[in-house]
């Protein structure tokens, strides 16, 4: 009685209907994916709310997706076309962020199909590999800085920081030169990876002796920085 009431009104006498046990089973799986995915980008990153949520969600709305279209060659080639705007969001986001998606997307593809072990032993898998890799990057780990120095327009900025740089840096380079207070002055961009976060200030101690003292600014990477 209760699949009759969940089958589909233009369902032919031959076509097998999803049982809801087997329809909450696959859902479920899929959400418990969904929390693992959104688990494992949230550990030691700053994403925004929403595209945790969307990770979160996505391997489910695939799940339910496959499942409905399952057999349907048409209904599939749509669903694939649909899956494709992915790519028109509203902030373009980091290759991570694209890879965390996709991994979504496959995980509730797998499920859909009923693969239940497979989509748990998949996700299990990439989850892991994501984390052990987010411990050797340098922007998880709060070393990807940009830098920004005031300087005397009498100075020469060419390398006149690279001593320091060697000193406290793994890598650096400089973005921009940009006038500022009526061209009195120039203010320097860098972009650059600390070789440990907690000589922050002695770096910048030792920059403000080689500046006059003028404004210094240190914040987390432009890049890291932003969301979708």
């Amino acid at each position: 009685m209760m699949n009759e009431l969940f089958k589909g009104i233009f369902d032919s006498s031959n076509m097998t209907v999803i049982s809801v046990s087997d329809f909450l089973l696959c859902v479920g799986i899929a959400l418990l994916i969904g929390a693992a995915v959104a688990l494992t980008a949230a550990r030691r990153r700053s994403f925004s709310n929403s595209f945790l949520i969307t990770l979160g969600a996505l391997p489910a709305l695939v799940c339910v997706t496959i499942m409905m279209v399952n057999g349907n060659i048409g209904a599939g080639v749509a669903t694939a076309g649909a899956f494709s705007l992915i790519r028109f969001r509203s902030q373009p986001g980091t290759a991570r962020e694209i890879a965390l998606i996709f991994l979504a997307m496959v995980a509730g593809l797998v499920t859909g199909m009923g693969y239940l072990a497979y989509a748990v032993l998949f996700t299990l898998i990439l989850c892991l590999i994501f984390l052990i890799l987010n411990r050797f990057d340098p922007e998880s780990r709060g070393l990807t800085k940009t830098l920004r120095i005031t300087i005397p327009e009498d100075l020469d900025y060419d390398g006149v920081f690279d001593d320091l740089m060697k000193e406290y840096c793994k890598t650096w380079k400089l973005q921009q030169v940009k006038t500022v207070n009526m061209g009195s002055l120039f203010r320097l961009t860098y972009q650059l990876t600390l070789k440990d976060s907690a000589k922050e200030k002695a770096f910048l101690d030792a920059l403000r002796c080689h500046n006059g003292n003028l404004e210094i600014s240190m914040a987390r990477s432009e890049t890291a920085a932003s969301e979708l």
